[in-house]
C-alpha cells in the first residue's frame, strides 16, 4: 500500500500513465497506441468510383494531430513516392500524437497519368475544396478529405511538386492573414522547419476564398480558413521521378515532425542558412494557343526585360515574346511545348 502519494516513484508512474496514448479511431476502426493502420476509402457516384489510400499513425503518447495530403494532383510523382516511403519512416512507436496521411488523394489522375485534372470528371481536385458530398467524383473526394482529415487536424500539410509541364523550384509555403497572426506565425515556423532554401508566403488578405460563404478551392486554404496552421511543399518538377526530390520530400516531413515535437531527434536540414522569404510573385500568361520555347530554367535569377522565351503558332511564326517583368527568382517556367491561351508561362518571385 502506497501511503506517500508525493513520492518520486509514484509521480513518475502517474506521469507515464497520464501521457500514454489512448486508441485512436478512424473510419470506425481502432488504431492502438504505437501502431499504424492502412485504409482504402471507397468513393462512389452513380456513374463511377475511386479509392483514397490513407495511413493513420497513432503514437505512444498523447499529442496533436497532423494531417498530410499527397497526390492532390496525381501526376506530381515525387511527393506521392515520398509518401510511400513515409509509411515506414514514420515509426508510431516513437511518435507523440497522431498523423493522418493521404497517400494519393487523386487516384484517378494518378492511374490515368493525367496532369492537373481527374480523367473521370475533368475537375481539378486542387481547386475543388471543400467539395460536395453529393457532387461529382472529384467533389466527393474533396468533401471526404475536408470532413475526415482536415477537420481532425491541428496542423496541416499538402505535398506538391511541378506537374507534367512545369519546371519548378523547391520551396515550402505557408498561409498568412493579418487577422490570424498567431496561426500565421505557427505556419511560418512550420514552413521554415521543412528545410528548403525558399519559403513562399500565401497572403490571404482580401482573397475571395477566405470569405465565409465562398469556396476555399485549395486544400490548405480550406484548412487555414478553419483556423489550422497550414503549409505546402513544392518539391519536384515535370512529374519526374527524381530520387533527390523524393528524398527531400520525405526528409522535409520528418523535419516538420521534429519541429512540432511529434518525434524527438536532430534534423538533417542546414542550421546555418535561413531561407529567403518570397512574399510577392509575378505571373506571365500566354496570349495565344501555340508552342512555347523556353530560354531559361527554374532557379535562375533574372533581370527585368530579360527574354525568358517565346510562343509561336503551328508554323513557327512568333506570336509572343516573353520578357521578365521584374528582377527576381524564376520560380516556374513551362518546359514542354504545348501552351494554351491564358495559361501561366512563368512565375518570378521577389526574394528577401
Amino acid at each position: 500500500m502506497i501511503k506517500n502519494f508525493s513520492t518520486p516513484l509514484f509521480m513518475l508512474l502517474f506521469s507515464c500513465f497520464t501521457m500514454a496514448q489512448s486508441s485512436y479511431y478512424f473510419d470506425n476502426k481502432e488504431i492502438k497506441s504505437g501502431t499504424k493502420e492502412h485504409f482504402l476509402i471507397p468513393i462512389s457516384t452513380a456513374n463511377n468510383s475511386t479509392l483514397i489510400p490513407v495511413t493513420v499513425f497513432n503514437g505512444v503518447k498523447n499529442g496533436k494531430t497532423l494531417g498530410i495530403t499527397a497526390g492532390v494532383h496525381g501526376y506530381e510523382l515525387a511527393p506521392i513516392m515520398a509518401a510511400q516511403r513515409l509509411i515506414t519512416s514514420i515509426d508510431p512507436k516513437k511518435l507523440t500524437g497522431v498523423v493522418i496521411m493521404v497517400q494519393i488523394a487523386n487516384m484517378e489522375s494518378f492511374l490515368g497519368r493525367s496532369p492537373y485534372v481527374s480523367p473521370i470528371d475533368r475537375k481539378n481536385l486542387g481547386r475543388t475544396f471543400p467539395g460536395n458530398k453529393d457532387g461529382s467524383n472529384t467533389e466527393k473526394v474533396a468533401n471526404y478529405i475536408t470532413e475526415n482529415i482536415i477537420a481532425k487536424a491541428d496542423y496541416f500539410l499538402d505535398m506538391h511538386s511541378g506537374d507534367a509541364p512545369e519546371d519548378l523550384i523547391q520551396y515550402g509555403a505557408y498561409y498568412s492573414n493579418t487577422e490570424m497572426p498567431e496561426i500565421s506565425n505557427i505556419g511560418k515556423e512550420m514552413a521554415i522547419a521543412l528545410g528548403f532554401n525558399h519559403v513562399v508566403v500565401f497572403n490571404t488578405d482580401g482573397k475571395n476564398y477566405m470569405k465565409k460563404n465562398e469556396l476555399s478551392l485549395y486544400c490548405t486554404a480550406e484548412s487555414f480558413k478553419r483556423g489550422i496552421p497550414s503549409i505546402d511543399i513544392e518539391c519536384g518538377r515535370m512529374g519526374i521521378m527524381e530520387e533527390t526530390a523524393i528524398k527531400k520530400n520525405e526528409q522535409s516531413v520528418i523535419n516538420l515532425l521534429e519541429h512540432l515535437k511529434f518525434i524527438l531527434g536532430k534534423s538533417q536540414k542546414s542550421e546555418t542558412e535561413k531561407p529567403s522569404i518570397i512574399s510577392n510573385r509575378i505571373y506571365t500568361e500566354s496570349k495565344f494557343d501555340g508552342i512555347f520555347y523556353p530560354d531559361k530554367k527554374a532557379g535562375e535569377y533574372v533581370k527585368k526585360g530579360m527574354k525568358l522565351g517565346h510562343v509561336t503558332n503551328y508554323f513557327g511564326e512568333v506570336l509572343q515574346t516573353v520578357y521578365a517583368e521584374d528582377d527576381g527568382l524564376l520560380m516556374l517556367i513551362i518546359a514542354t511545348p504545348a501552351i494554351n491561351k491564358g495559361e501561366t508561362l512563368t512565375v518570378i518571385g521577389k526574394t528577401s
